[in-house]
C-alpha cells in the first residue's frame, strides 16, 4: 500500500478536488491511504513551536509501522527526477516493505526523531510552496510513477 500522511486539513475546495482526481489515478495501480493529523498552531514561541514540531512528529511516528519504507519530505532532502522517484518506489516494493510512506510535517516541519527513522528524504523543489499544494504535486508524482513503471505514456 502507499500511504500519505499529512499534517493539516486541507481547506481549499479546488486542491481537494485535485487530490480525489489524483487519488482515483493511482487505484488501478496501488491501493493508496490518505492520512491527515491534526496541526498545532504556529506561535511567537520557539520552544512551544519546539512542542508543537514534537508533537506532530510523534502522531507521524505512531502511524509508521516497523517493516514501511518511508520517505519524507523536507527542505533539507535530495532533488530527484520522477524517473528517480518511480525507482524508488520500485526499490521499496522490492525489499518487500509493507506500505511506502510519504510524509509531509506541518509547516514548521518535524523533529530529528522523524528524519532519522526516514528511509529517504525528499526535496521536492528549491521553491516554498503551501502544503495542500505540496500533496497535489506529491500525488501527481506517485501517479507519474506508477506510468512510468508500467511502461505507459503520460504527458510531459
Amino acid at each position: 500500500m502507499i500511504k500519505l500522511i499529512c499534517v493539516g486539513k486541507l481547506k481549499e475546495k479546488a486542491l481537494v478536488s485535485l487530490v480525489e482526481d489524483y487519488s482515483q489515478r493511482i487505484q488501478p495501480f496501488h491501493k493508496l491511504s490518505l492520512i491527515e493529523l491534526p496541526d498545532e498552531p504556529n506561535t511567537e514561541s520557539e520552544s512551544l513551536n519546539l512542542k508543537a514540531i514534537d508533537k506532530e512528529s510523534k502522531a507521524i511516528l505512531s502511524t509508521i509501522g516497523s517493516d514501511d519504507g518511508v520517505i519524507l519530505l523536507d527542505l533539507k532532502g535530495v532533488l530527484i527526477s520522477s524517473e528517480k522517484l518511480a525507482l524508488l518506489i520500485q526499490t521499496n516494493f522490492n525489499r518487500s516493505v509493507k506500505n511506502v510512506v510519504f510524509v509531509i510535517g506541518g509547516s514548521l516541519g518535524v523533529n530529528d526523531e522523524l528524519r532519522e527513522r526516514a528511509d529517504f528524504i525528499w526535496k521536492l523543489s528549491d521553491n516554498t510552496f503551501p502544503h495542500g499544494l505540496v500533496r497535489v504535486l506529491v500525488l501527481e508524482q506517485i501517479y507519474r510513477s506508477f506510468k512510468i513503471l508500467s511502461n505507459q505514456t503520460y504527458h510531459k
